[in-house]
């Protein structure tokens, strides 16, 4: 207890700013009113924000991607409770350090009757062995274990100890809370670079903002680099930024690559058909060690966004590389990469089904809680059969070639066209089908219309 009484101790006598920290570290929120981005899991008045303050926090995992916020939302929780607070690394932390953590964490609940929170940052580098010492002692409640990973948890974390915790999914920074945290490092004289007295054009915030990301931390490391650039009393104009932008990549990119200016040729070359340069731009990102599921995750998203419903052997081919190289890990998994890619490349095209979803979500966000036609909700009360829930539902299958004229849609949106697949691959089959059924009920629609007039 008193070891762990110290840790507490001793950190939070450290807590004050090291002004010769990075700007991104002396930036690190220090309270929840200056956490921004994840207003819909921490913001004021929501559960978990309540369970923090109240502090009755259980066992959780945060999954967001790199500069969301998943380690300074675990540093708020230990400033804002008052167990202990034990922070771990997956990449240098063994079962052997493990278990004597627990070990002490169980001592000090039966002495002090406090909680120990125990913070796993990349607990998707735990193997099984080491997820599985946490697992009886998160049952019995001797600790809270605070994971934080940038990789799906359905993947990377045991079943037995992910049924067991909250999973928090934080999403990337919108452009709008980068602008925001960087306008507050500019302005802030404490731990921020207010004493420099500093001038930013509105574009060059905004293009900081892009180049972040998503990634608060990208975000403040180009305007540090900017800052160092104009010193005191400078100005930050869109040409400088730009600039420094292009010169210091290796700050944001992995092993000195251009990460996201490869991973964005690498899609163009497969939404271009070209299997030749998007092996080039494989190559480029395997040899520059960018993580291997990260890739498969983005080919997953060209099956769908790209290829659709052209070929969706394309999605199944996607999600077996991925399982493919998580069994068989480097360099045999990457062998299932480059024949995606190939595959991918080769394939082809339609983004009919990614336009049509969004201008379906375009159409639910303007206009609000349409209601369900009568006909086709359920009735499985008497009172909703009174009501006239299903009356007069017609039931497809007992009609030829199962085509009905009924309206599915809320009659606000009757006739309303999503989809209009392409003529590539598969869709030409689809758009044939569609053909048929929207014809079909066109000309039902006709008929009904000028047999009520004749009526």
């Amino acid at each position: 207890m008193e070891l762990f009484e110290n840790n507490k101790n001793e950190r939070q006598s450290h807590s004050a700013t090291n002004l010769k920290a990075p700007l991104a570290d002396r930036m690190r929120p220090k309270i929840f009113d200056e956490f921004r981005g994840q207003e819909k899991i921490v913001g004021p008045g929501t559960p978990f924000r309540k369970a923090i303050e109240e502090d009755r926090v259980g066992s959780v995992i945060f999954w967001g991607p790199p500069g969301s916020g998943k380690t300074t939302l675990a540093e708020l929780i230990d400033k804002a409770t008052s167990g202990m607070f034990v922070p771990f690394s997956a990449v240098t932390s063994g079962i052997k350090e493990i278990k004597a953590v627990i070990s002490k964490a169980g001592n000090y609940k039966k002495m002090s009757g406090q909680k120990t929170y125990i913070f796993v940052d990349e607990i998707h580098r735990f193997n099984k062995a080491q997820q599985d010492a946490f697992l009886p002692y998160v049952e019995k409640g001797d600790i809270v274990l605070i994971g934080a990973t940038t990789e799906n948890p359905s993947f990377e974390v045991i079943s037995a100890l992910l049924s067991r915790v909250k999973v928090f999914v934080l999403a990337r920074l919108s452009e709008e809370a980068l602008i925001e945290i960087i306008n507050n490092a500019i302005k802030n004289s404490e731990r921020g670079l207010g004493s420099l007295n500093l001038k930013i054009e509105e574009k060059a915030l905004e293009f900081i903002a892009t180049a972040a990301d998503g990634d608060a931390r990208r975000g403040l490391n180009l305007l540090e680099a900017a800052s160092d650039d104009v010193g005191q009393n400078g100005s930050i104009t869109l040409e400088k930024i730009v600039e420094i932008h292009q010169k210091g990549s290796t700050v944001y990119d992995k092993s000195g690559e251009e990460h996201y200016n490869i991973i964005s040729a690498l899609h163009k070359s497969i939404r271009g058909g070209d299997p030749d340069a998007s092996l080039y731009w494989l190559a480029r990102m395997l040899e520059g060690g960018e993580d291997r599921l990260f890739i498969a995750r983005r080919l997953i998203r060209m099956a769908v966004e790209d290829i659709g419903l052209a070929d969706p052997n394309a999605l199944t081919v996607a999600l077996n590389a991925r399982d493919t190289y998580h069994f068989l890990g480097t360099p045999e998994g990457e062998q299932a990469l480059a024949q995606t890619v190939i595959y991918l490349a080769c394939a082809p095209k339609s983004n009919a089904a990614y336009i049509a979803f969004k201008q379906a979500s375009r159409d639910v966000t303007e206009k609000g809680s349409l209601p369900v036609p009568l006909h086709i909700r359920n009735a499985p009360t008497s009172l909703m059969k009174a009501l006239d829930y299903g009356k007069d539902y017609k039931y497809a299958h007992n009609f030829d070639d199962a085509l009905t004229d009924q309206e599915y849609f809320p009659d606000e949106l009757s006739g309303r066209i999503y989809y209009r697949p392409t003529q590539s691959g598969r869709e030409i089959k689809v758009g044939e089908y569609l053909k048929k059924y929207r014809d079909y009920r066109k000309n039902m629609k006709k008929d009904n219309k000028e047999e009520n007039s004749n009526d």
